[in-house]
């Protein structure tokens, strides 16, 4: 085996992500046939060690295991801050103390993947309604909402943002201006957790809110084969 892979994500203090990401690593041992041990999961934050050191770790168990190569994948939606420079700080630092044992790549982030889109369309294609509202976490970070931009144009919807404007609720009292009546909430989150949580309780009082409304929260994207599929095209693009 001369290739071994790690999963970066964020990092949460709610167990979900996690068990999540653990079942997305061996999804993606599947869909590359290979064994478990050689894909592996990190996160940015909430973890005893930073993340240079779990990748320094899980590096030299690689070249133990007989790799030569690490490649690791952002398993991120949005090039925010996280993506574009903190991950590629912390993967510097890990290259400097490993040596030439193992080189290692930094692969494209899992919402770069140009396929991404059919996900949310195949959602949408389930739900019957008249407007649709792709919401997504945002960021400060100047250009790093426009792939959900872009992505919600395609699709028809509107966007709204958890931490920046336009939030949901503006979004739902415009839409409902114009008349609509049955609105679409499709999250742009990878898994359950904190957040999609209070998502629900804020359309819970959008639907006292709006009785005259008929409101349809989808998942978040959930760990699949599908997702495992996009994965594998970044690492072999």
């Amino acid at each position: 085996m001369s290739s071994a892979y790690l999963l970066v994500s964020h990092g949460s203090r709610d167990p979900r992500p996690e068990i999540a990401m653990q079942q997305l690593a061996k999804l993606v041992a599947e869909k590359l046939q290979i064994s478990e041990k050689f894909v592996g999961i990190a996160c940015l934050e909430v973890s005893p060690e930073p993340l240079h050191q779990q990748i320094q770790n899980f590096a030299q168990n690689a070249v133990f295991l007989g790799c030569r190569h690490l490649k690791i994948v952002p398993i991120f939606l949005l090039a925010g801050v996280h993506v574009m420079t903190d991950i590629p700080a912390e993967v510097a630092l890990a290259k400097q103390t490993i040596g030439e044992d193992i080189t290692i790549d930094l692969q494209p982030y899992l919402g770069s993947h140009p396929d991404l889109q059919r996900f949310f369309q195949q959602q949408i294609n389930t739900i019957k309604a008249d407007a649709g509202i792709l919401l997504a976490h945002g960021s400060r970070r100047p250009g790093s909402q426009q792939p959900v931009e872009t992505m919600a144009a395609n699709l028809g919807l509107v966007t709204a943002y958890w931490s920046v404007a336009p939030t949901l609720e503006s979004r739902v009292q415009e839409l409902v201006s114009f008349g609509k009546q049955a609105i679409a909430i499709l999250p742009y989150f990878l898994f359950s957790g904190g957040i999609t949580d209070a998502i629900a309780q804020a359309v819970d009082e959008l639907k006292l809110q709006f009785p005259g409304v008929n409101f349809y929260l989808a998942p978040p994207l959930g760990a699949s084969d599908e997702l495992a599929i996009l994965i594998e095209d970044l690492i072999h693009p």
